[in-house]
């Protein structure tokens, strides 16, 4: 298989041909220095590519139109020393790639006693940051403004937060999801409009039988089974009736062979995403447990009882998350410790939370489900690791997207879970737990969510920027009276917004 390209983001530095061949040659020096250290730096997750100074809306018009052509993820622009905004008005309305302006400048104090007309000249940024302001507000290009030095610490986290949403969006443009089988009967909010979600976000939905599935299972090799099974064997703690030998080690093989055959139709579809349904499983014997845990794990998106938003908003999320520590999940929140004062929720589903949130070497297990009908399915086990996380939603509002997210703090269960037989993670919602549930069902958020400790308030609203998502945050600060007001005045801005 091909190797994919490195993702990429282009730095772009506007100037004009007035200042002269020597004023640009520093100018391209410099910018260069800026670039570079933005893809030196581990808080930016993607290649940072300096592109030559641009001087005329010619040049500016054509790197726009190359950025998109070459599927970059993203472009930085930074007005160096002044570049006049009507040279921008065609590279930007041509611009189809997330937008950051850096408003930075090449040097952190100013050399007070040596300051001259042409350090003047040289250093505009203050000026021509805000001419480029102007013309990003005035077209209404949606970007991310992010201001101050590179070597500031807070400037760096807030590119690489906007970068992550950058690859967030572009996995998503570029998503194909498979369902297995239709949504779970009379169920309202996995419902939505997939026409709407492919123009709105780029991903491609379609429904595939199941035993489509099922076939692609059994013409696994016994051989590969047998080597998944060796590595269930060495990366988790198999119990023992499972083991070679163990009451119920058919069982196993065939959870392993369920996978296996997962991974073979995902993969030769180019599917990064897909549902199953516990309603309809044609011919599988058993609801697919480790295999959806472990392909979650791997980055792929879920959703449950074809929950086809909440897989394409796992992966998304997953891959805004690469290489940062902390795990995210396909999450539900199941019920309440409603002790005052000690609040709790406690999340799970059936079989299908992801171990990249697991604190510890999962378990494999077998136990009973009393719903699909099918056999025992086996599963990863665990608790979640403690620490602060964000658990979001994505519902279909008829007339648009809404994206609702809750701050939270996961906990260690207060006792240890002995006959709970899933994975699962407890958590502290803020500001509170009714405060929390209350904002969460006024605003209409799903019941399925995607639980993330990588990722946090900041890459989901860069995310919802570049998508024109609305986005709701419930946090610390959330009073329920103003967050229903908020709801109201989003509600009118997006019917209006319909118009512009």
């Amino acid at each position: 298989m091909a190797a994919h390209p490195e993702p990429e983001v282009w730095f772009l530095t506007g100037s004009q041909a007035m200042y002269g061949e020597d004023t640009l040659r520093q100018v391209a020096e410099q910018s260069r220095r800026i670039a570079a250290a933005l893809d030196d730096s581990p808080d930016v997750p993607v290649r940072v590519v300096w592109k030559p100074v641009l001087t005329s809306s010619d040049e500016i018009l054509r790197v726009c139109r190359d950025a998109a052509a070459q599927d970059v993820v993203g472009v930085v622009a930074w007005m160096h020393t002044f570049s006049p905004a009507k040279m921008w008005i065609g590279g930007l309305d041509a611009l189809r790639t997330p937008l950051l302006h850096l408003h930075t400048q090449a040097n952190v104090r100013l050399p007070w006693d040596d300051i001259d007309m042409d350090f003047m000249n040289l250093n505009q940024a203050a000026h021509g940051d805000r001419e480029f302001g102007f013309i990003q507000t005035r077209l209404g290009v949606a970007r991310k403004t992010v201001a101050g030095h590179v070597s500031d610490p807070r400037v760096l986290a807030r590119v690489g937060a906007w970068a992550r949403a950058a690859l967030g969006w572009s996995a998503m443009r570029s998503l194909r999801l498979a369902r297995f089988g239709d949504n779970m009967r009379d169920v309202a909010v996995t419902e939505g409009d997939k026409v709407e979600a492919e123009l709105r976000f780029g991903v491609s939905v379609n429904t595939y039988g199941v035993n489509d599935l099922v076939r692609v299972v059994n013409e696994v090799a016994d051989a590969r089974v047998d080597d998944l099974v060796k590595e269930y064997d060495d990366g988790y703690r198999v119990v023992p009736e499972l083991r070679p030998g163990g009451e119920r080690h058919a069982s196993l093989r065939y959870a392993a062979r369920l996978e296996l055959g997962l991974r073979d139709f995902l993969t030769s579809g180019g599917f990064r995403a897909f549902t199953t349904n516990f309603e309809d499983l044609g011919g599988l014997r058993q609801l697919p447990g480790i295999a959806v845990q472990r392909l979650m794990a791997d980055g792929y998106g879920f959703g449950g009882e074809g929950d086809w938003k909440t897989s394409v908003l796992l992966h998304t999320v997953k891959a805004m998350a690469v290489g940062v520590d902390g795990g995210t999940s396909f999450m539900e929140d199941y019920t309440y410790d409603l002790t005052p004062g000690q609040e709790l929720i406690l999340g799970a589903h059936m079989l299908e939370v992801c171990p990249s949130i697991a604190a510890d070497v999962p378990a494999v297990e077998i136990h009973p489900l009393s719903i699909g009908g099918r056999e025992d399915p086996v599963r990863l086990v665990f608790d979640a690791a403690p620490g602060p996380a964000v658990v979001l939603g994505l519902a279909d509002m008829g007339e648009r997207f809404r994206l609702v997210a809750n701050e939270i703090d996961v906990v260690p269960p207060p006792q240890p879970l002995r006959r709970l037989p899933v994975a699962r993670a407890v958590w502290r919602p803020r500001p509170d737990l009714a405060g929390s549930a209350e904002a969460w069902i006024t605003a209409g958020a799903p019941h399925h969510t995607v639980l993330s400790a990588a990722v946090g308030v900041e890459e989901l609203h860069d995310l919802a920027e570049m998508s024109r998502t609305e986005l709701v945050v419930i946090d610390a600060d959330t009073e329920p009276r103003r967050f229903a007001q908020e709801l109201r005045w989003n509600q009118a801005y997006h019917r209006l917004a319909r118009g512009f």
